[in-house]
């Protein structure tokens, strides 16, 4: 029987016309410490990122607006934890301070085989299939939520 970890993929839109914008300053500040937090959570297991220890200079949906978080963890309560009941959930509350509204879902979250890690463009396509067909066994986001694959 395989064992599954969750994958997930969430985007932004900033309101800064690039990172490097100064309306995003506080929140670049910030972001080693939010991501060593979740490196060091438990069930914590990967995320994108560069040499530079972030993200947010890849772009795949070459929109110099769009951040994109890639990560995987051991379960949905590892990662729930890790949002809401860390100092990162200080920063989930003002998030309108950098981000404009998105108008759709941006947050997709799928299972993967344990120890497979796949590609930002798999990311992209759960998230597309998600918006497009709403939540299933094949994709999620936190307000419907699939338990892990029992085969």
């Amino acid at each position: 029987m395989a064992e599954y970890q969750l994958a997930e993929i969430n985007i932004a839109r900033m309101k800064g016309v690039n990172i490097d914008d100064p309306i995003m300053k506080e929140f670049v500040d910030n972001l080693d410490k939010v991501n060593e937090i979740a490196e060091k959570s438990d069930g914590f297991v990967w995320r994108l990122k560069d040499e530079d220890n972030n993200a947010t200079n890849f772009n795949p949906y070459n929109d110099e607006q769009i951040i994109v978080n890639f990560s995987i963890w051991e379960s949905i309560e590892t990662l729930e934890h890790y949002m809401y009941k860390t100092f990162h959930s200080e920063f989930l509350k003002r998030r309108k301070e950098w981000f404009q509204t998105f108008g759709q879902v941006a947050t997709a979250m799928w299972w993967v085989k344990k120890g497979e890690i796949p590609d930002v463009t798999e990311a992209m396509e759960k998230l597309d299939y998600l918006q497009k067909n709403g939540a299933s066994e094949i994709v999620f986001n936190f307000k419907q939520k699939y338990p892990k694959p029992l085969y």
